[in-house]
């Protein structure tokens, strides 16, 4: 193989790392976790449309299988309009499939996130940010909207995206992939 195409098939192979290292962690999650760097970034879409990109930020010492003990950002830029009543009660629905939630506590947790997910357009951005054994923060396009002192919800939470028994395995492994355990 000749040196040209080995240093094209060398820039294809790092691209993705270069683009992911110019990639600036918006301003909360530098005030909330200075040093956090981006682990990985990935993209929902239902029936084709394209819903939101989601990027993980991580502090050092980050473990996926233990994801609830470290603090972590995950940062939400939705591509289209959504009211945030239903971007509530679809994340509910999500953390039911972990099981064992009682209908007062999902009817607690349904008005806090009704509380903090605002309706969005697109380009807006939720993030969330998990600090183990305090709880969650949650800001809107940079503002902080709710805080909410719960390690179950929180765990449930952002397992919707980082649990093994998450619905969508593919974002999963978009946002965990180099933290992943090796088989």
């Amino acid at each position: 193989m000749d040196t040209h195409r080995r240093g094209l098939l060398l820039g294809l192979a790092l691209a993705p790392l270069a683009a992911r290292a110019n990639i600036a962690a918006p301003p909360e999650v530098v005030a909330e976790l200075p040093g956090a760097q981006l682990l990985g970034n990935g993209r929902l879409s239902f029936l084709g449309l394209h819903i939101y990109d989601a990027r993980l930020w991580i502090d050092e010492g980050f473990s996926a299988d233990r994801f609830d003990r470290h603090a972590l950002a995950l940062e939400l830029q939705y591509a289209r309009t959504l009211y945030g009543r239903l971007i509530a009660e679809r994340s509910l629905e999500e953390m039911k499939r972990a099981g064992g939630i009682s209908e007062t506590q999902a009817g607690r947790w349904l008005a806090e996130m009704k509380r903090a997910f605002p309706d969005v357009v697109k380009g807006d951005r939720i993030t969330g940010v998990q600090r183990p054994d305090e709880g969650v923060r949650f800001f809107h396009n940079g503002t902080l909207r709710s805080e909410l002192r719960d390690a179950d919800f929180t765990r449930r939470f952002f397992g919707i995206w980082l649990s093994p028994q998450t619905s969508e395995p593919k974002l999963r492994q978009s946002l965990l992939g180099t933290a992943l355990p090796r088989p």
